[in-house]
């Protein structure tokens, strides 16, 4: 795995040996491909269940302003400080710059405070999403900002079908494949 694009484009993302599943280079260069370089420029983006921190690092190597990273897995947050370090080297920012950790349990971490994005990127495991879908993206949906170009991406099962409330909408589905992940683009 590696950054796909952007200043640090080509540097490696290291994983943990298990616990985490991260996204592909595939999924990641598709979702960005299709939300184009504007909508990520300067952007605030909330990286969720952040795991090796791979959508949020690609999302600063692509020109966004800062990125949050909620986690809360020891190995997943050791991989993902030797990340964010050598992606914010790349970027010749010091990693506090660019970047800050919300640790602990995305449920609780959102609940708490009001802070908005333009980017919200959720990749939990799977199986949270038949269990809990509709209450986490009624947390992400609410950290949104207001701006009409904002979005929340979810990586999810390829069969997995979001409850969408009135005024949201699923701009796009994102997969190689009927059976392999597919990543959703959603707003208003």
């Amino acid at each position: 795995m590696r950054i796909t694009g952007g200043q640090a484009r080509g540097i490696p993302i290291k994983a943990p040996d298990r616990g985490v599943r991260p996204a592909t280079d595939y999924l990641r260069e598709a979702v960005f491909s299709s939300l184009g370089p504007d909508r990520v420029r300067d952007a605030r983006v909330l990286d969720c269940f952040a795991g090796t921190g791979a959508y949020g690092l690609e999302a600063l190597s692509r020109g966004a302003q800062l990125a949050v990273f909620v986690e809360q897995d020891r190995g997943a947050l050791k991989c993902w400080e030797h990340n964010r370090a050598a992606v914010a080297k790349s970027l010749q920012q010091s990693p506090g710059a660019i970047s800050d950790l919300w640790r602990g349990d995305v449920f609780r971490v959102l609940a708490k405070g009001s802070e908005t994005f333009d980017l919200i990127f959720a990749d939990p495991p799977y199986e949270l999403w038949n269990e809990r879908g509709g209450e986490l993206l009624e947390l992400l949906f609410a950290r949104l900002s207001e701006q009409s170009e904002a979005r929340v991406i979810c990586e999810a099962p390829g069969a997995w079908q979001p409850e969408l409330p009135a005024g949201w909408e699923l701009y796009r589905r994102l997969a190689k494949g009927p059976r392999q992940p597919s990543a959703l683009i959603i707003g208003r």
